[in-house]
């Protein structure tokens, strides 16, 4: 290595992450990226991978592909254990400690159980990839285990569907559910019809999609109402069991509880020496470095930032792209500390709730219906890394907008669903020569 090369390493391969890398490529700057997997994830489309609209694949690129080949850069698949703000070293799960000149936090966040992390047995979250093929089990083993029942009222369990949170991944999610299990439904099952299933949505606060603006919630709310999706607020969860739901005033009895309620940064956080907001993320200076170690940047979910009219700013993947893309050229020195300072650049919100169905704020300018989920597609689209998982993706979705046919509704391990009684044929000890459950 080059003496006069600085040591920048990387603690994420997200959004946040992914855009620092770019802006070094080919610099005279050793780069280390490290994350616990070896694809960066498209989050915003990971709830279509749980309703069996997309492949892991079509959202998921390897982060090597990525960066390319670059000299100056170095992928490493390992998990970060700690760090060391006064040595100025990382240290890994397998061990290894390693040394840097600056060192980028992004890292990202994990849902928020708010002091109930036991829920997130019955009730998972959708972060990763893994999450989402849980959920997607879940869901179409329940959809199998309904059809053989001749019971209707024991069938009510395994067709209702729980989403814990009214923002955009909750709304999302619920939309998704309900086209599964209100349309695709009625062609390829015999003894359930879309009458049987419920999906219920629960918000703690007074309304869905807080913060995007007037009229988008309420538009919306009615979008999902006019879908058969019921909507609960005002009541937050007070427990949640084995295929059971508690909240203030009643209780869902539900084999599929799926958590969308907030967000808390990654505790890796917890070992800097700063100032952390309720959400655990850290409070960073206008340059996103740290008020007492300057080489130590904290992007993305993880970070407390602000925006021009001091409210925080949302924990979502434009955001941490413009931060990463900001630190990158700081460190590449197209920009100058302690001169520059980050300004994020809002270019609106949307959130899509079914086939031809969104609400979008793109500057001030407000869509609902067709034309806000025509944006949201092509927005997307775009974001896409990889030109191949762009038109796969597209491909799909003109398929699914024309057939109504969900490409993946494939069922790969039968092991997660603990309440389902057709379980998987490995599984010698569940079931005998006939097949009868034992």
């Amino acid at each position: 290595m080059n003496q006069a090369q600085k040591h920048v390493i990387i603690i994420g391969g997200g959004f946040g992450g992914i855009s620092v890398a770019k802006q070094l490529r080919g610099k005279n700057i050793k780069v280390t990226l490290i994350d616990k997997s070896n694809h960066h994830l498209f989050q915003p489309l990971l709830y279509q991978v749980a309703a069996a609209a997309l492949s892991p694949g079509d959202i998921a690129t390897p982060i090597r592909r990525i960066v390319g080949k670059n000299s100056n850069i170095n992928v490493l698949l390992g998990e970060v254990v700690s760090i060391s703000s006064k040595e100025s070293k990382i240290y890994l799960l397998d061990g290894r400690e390693i040394a840097y000149d600056n060192l980028v936090i992004a890292v990202g966040a994990r849902y928020n159980y708010f002091g109930h992390d036991s829920w997130s047995e019955y009730a998972p979250g959708l972060k990763s990839v893994s999450d989402a093929l849980k959920i997607r089990e879940r869901i179409l083993l329940s959809l199998e285990e309904a059809e053989q029942m001749e019971d209707r009222e024991a069938r009510k369990p395994h067709l209702t569907y729980v989403l814990i949170g009214g923002g955009p991944t909750g709304v999302e999610m619920a939309g998704a559910i309900a086209e599964i299990t209100k349309k695709d439904i009625q062609s390829d099952y015999r003894n359930i019809s879309p009458k049987d299933s419920r999906i219920v949505l629960i918000e703690a606060s007074n309304g869905i999609l807080n913060g995007y603006p007037k009229p988008l919630p309420e538009k919306a709310k009615k979008m999902l109402k006019k879908m058969g999706i019921e909507i609960i607020l005002g009541k937050p969860v007070t427990d949640i069991e084995k295929g059971k739901v508690f909240y203030e005033g009643g209780e869902i009895e539900s084999y599929n509880i799926i958590w969308a309620a907030g967000i808390v940064a990654n505790p890796i956080v917890k070992m800097l020496d700063a100032e952390l907001d309720r959400n655990n993320r850290v409070i960073v200076k206008e340059d996103l470095s740290l008020p007492k170690h300057e080489n130590i940047y904290v992007i993305g979910d993880a970070a407390h930032t602000k925006n021009k009219q001091g409210q925080v700013l949302p924990s979502i993947a434009p955001v941490a792209t413009q931060q990463g893309q900001f630190v990158g050229k700081l460190l590449a020195g197209r920009y100058t500390k302690g001169k520059d300072v980050f300004k994020y650049k809002d270019k609106g919100s949307m959130a899509t709730i079914g086939k031809a169905k969104a609400v979008a704020d793109i500057r001030g300018f407000k869509f609902s219906g067709f034309t806000a989920w025509m944006l949201w597609s092509v927005i997307h689209i775009l974001y896409l890394i990889d030109f191949r998982n762009r038109f796969h993706v597209f491909i799909e979705w003109i398929w699914y907008y024309f057939a109504g046919k969900r490409g993946v509704r494939l069922i790969t391990d039968r092991s997660s669903c603990e309440h389902c009684s057709i379980k998987d044929p490995q599984d010698k000890e569940s079931v005998n020569v006939q097949g009868v459950k034992k």
